[in-house]
């Protein structure tokens, strides 16, 4: 009977202990004590291989973080994924990233095809996404709560691209050479609608598939409609195979393009020179700027990474990774994903190495400048104008 009574106040003892124990904090997927967890996907192979020095400057920034101590007490553990800009790939990287590895948080992410793809899995499962490495609506409409864009939207860039060949420089015929894909569409928009403003034809129209070898005809259609001008929204390949099949035909008009190929050096190399005289916009600063943040970076770059190019690409990454960090900083200790929304919904006209960045709790389109450049025959890029806001 004694025996009995020891273990029925034993058993009481537990109960009362574990009612009166507070619960233990729920687990953050993807944050330790020590650690948060951050992927990426980005082309390292393929032919858009060119933007896959994005995923890797982002890789060289949380390295630079993790050196510098890391975050409120938490270092960054990355991982990077080569999706060959397939989106079926790209959609078996982000089940790796959810299921798997249980990201905190994704940041970068080239091509508006492999990012639609995982978009919507990205959004059901709350994983908050930074800097998607493309300017299309379709991170902001609908609005997204864990979607925070950087990049400036193609058709607002495209449109002010196209006001600046016709009213700075008087170029009245222009035409369009484009990706045959959301990125690609979107510029063409930008393009159409400047122009449809001004009650001015579109002279030229010619769009590419991204795995398109053989441009000789758009460029003789090109050459044929007369064009003074033409606005380029297509990859680095594609973008040196066109003009190739211009150069050979004598067909010299002057050439404009997205940030999307604002990596000039890089362009140089692989168009053989004929990437001189392009017009470019641009969403970060300048490789050899003497921004603190720049010269800062370029340092660690020396002593982290130093068999990596130091080309617009790769600190694009640590561009597009900036506003992420900020908003983890703010957070502070407790760490969740509906803090760091709270924090990235703070951020008003901050600025890393790109444009001003600024959220709310109903605005997902942080960057909305970009400042033109024109390609020097040296590959360095001679800067037209400051920092301008292309979207109202």
């Amino acid at each position: 009977m004694v025996k009995k009574n020891l273990v029925l106040i034993g058993l009481l003892t537990v109960t009362v202990f574990l009612i009166a124990a507070p619960a233990p904090a729920q687990q953050v997927r993807g944050v330790t004590d020590t650690e948060i967890f951050v992927g990426q996907w980005g082309p390292q192979t393929g032919p858009a291989a060119p933007w896959g020095a994005v995923a890797r400057g982002s890789g060289l920034f949380f390295k630079i973080l993790n050196e510098e101590g890391g975050i409120n007490g938490r270092k960054f553990k990355y991982f990077l994924r080569d999706d060959t800009y397939q989106p079926a790939k790209t959609k078996a990287i982000v089940k790796e990233f959810i299921e798997q590895i249980g990201v905190f948080g994704v940041v970068g992410g080239v091509g508006a095809g492999p990012g639609m793809a995982v978009r919507d899995d990205l959004m059901e499962s709350k994983v908050v996404w930074v800097g998607p490495s493309t300017g299309i609506y379709n991170w902001i409409q609908p609005f997204q709560k864990y979607l925070f864009a950087v990049y400036p939207l193609y058709d607002d860039e495209a449109y002010n691209l196209t006001g600046y060949l016709y009213e700075k420089l008087g170029f009245k015929k222009i035409g369009v050479f484009y990706q045959n894909d959301d990125y690609g569409k979107q510029g063409l928009m930008g393009v159409e609608r400047y122009l449809k403003d001004k009650k001015i034809d579109l002279v030229a129209k010619l769009s590419a598939e991204v795995t398109d070898r053989d441009l000789s005809t758009h460029a003789l259609k090109l050459k044929e409609s007369g064009a003074e001008a033409v606005v380029m929204w297509t990859n680095p390949t594609a973008a040196a195979l066109i003009l190739a099949e211009t150069a050979k035909i004598s067909f010299k008009p002057q050439w404009a393009t997205s940030n999307t190929l604002s990596d000039s050096v890089l362009m140089m190399q692989i168009t053989k020179g004929l990437w001189a005289g392009m017009i470019n916009s641009n969403f970060a600063e300048l490789p050899d700027s003497n921004h603190p943040l720049m010269v800062k970076y370029r340092e660690w770059h020396k002593k982290l990474e130093p068999e990596e190019r130091w080309g617009v690409f790769y600190y694009g990454g640590i561009m597009f990774a900036e506003p992420f960090v900020e908003g983890v900083r703010r957070a502070g200790k407790n760490l969740t994903t509906e803090n760091l929304v709270k924090a990235m919904e703070t951020l008003k006209d901050w600025k890393g190495i790109g444009p001003p960045i600024s959220y709310s709790a109903n605005e997902r389109q942080g960057g909305k400048h970009v400042f033109y450049g024109k390609i020097r025959p040296d590959g360095t890029v001679e800067r037209l104008t400051d920092w301008i806001r292309i979207t109202k």
